[in-house]
């Protein structure tokens, strides 16, 4: 015959709350047993407008969300990782190439949904690339040939109109969210 749980045992596990901890100016997940202090941080994005001679590289999304969408190689940074490893290994997962990093084009912010955006110019090493298996499709368009409709998010149109606007620019200042 085997005891009944005490009342008195604490269940498994942590018993997060929601409270300012002591110094802080914002609410957080606080354990109240042992008092960790669960921090929620914007996730950071990395990309590169990428360019072979005058056209610029887009991958069709094979992925949630806007699945079927076209979009710049780009996603979020890893842990222990540089904002420009990511974005070239961004290129080599989204449209299995190579891309020379020139510059940062700009940084947005996303504050609904969390998210700081690094944009970088770029160019391929050579013409190869293919889609990875997070691309439907990649293909390289000439200014007049993107699909203006059909783009995932804004902050690739953003990213598209703010590298054309320093286009053969040697210098230039990082560009953020449009009006």
């Amino acid at each position: 015959m085997s005891n009944p749980p005490s009342a008195a045992a604490p269940a498994p596990g942590p018993h997060f709350v929601r409270q300012v901890p002591h110094g802080d100016t914002h609410e957080r997940y606080v354990c109240g047993q042992c008092g960790h202090i669960h921090y929620t941080n914007p996730k950071i994005v990395v990309g590169a407008v990428v360019t072979y001679q005058d056209k610029i590289l887009l991958c069709r999304r094979a992925i949630a969300p806007r699945h079927g969408y076209w979009t710049l190689p780009a996603g979020f940074l890893e842990e222990h990782e540089t904002p420009l490893d990511g974005a070239r290994r961004e290129a080599r997962e989204e449209a299995c190439c190579e891309i020379v990093i020139s510059a940062l084009l700009a940084v947005y912010s996303v504050p609904h949904i969390s998210q700081v955006q690094l944009f970088y110019c770029a160019h391929l090493t050579s013409p190869k690339f293919a889609p990875g298996p997070e691309s439907l499709d990649t293909q390289l368009f000439s200014w007049s040939q993107i699909p203006w409709s059909e783009l995932a998010f804004p902050s690739v149109r953003w990213a598209l109109e703010h590298w054309r606007a320093v286009q053969g620019a040697a210098v230039f200042a990082p560009f953020t969210n449009p009006s």
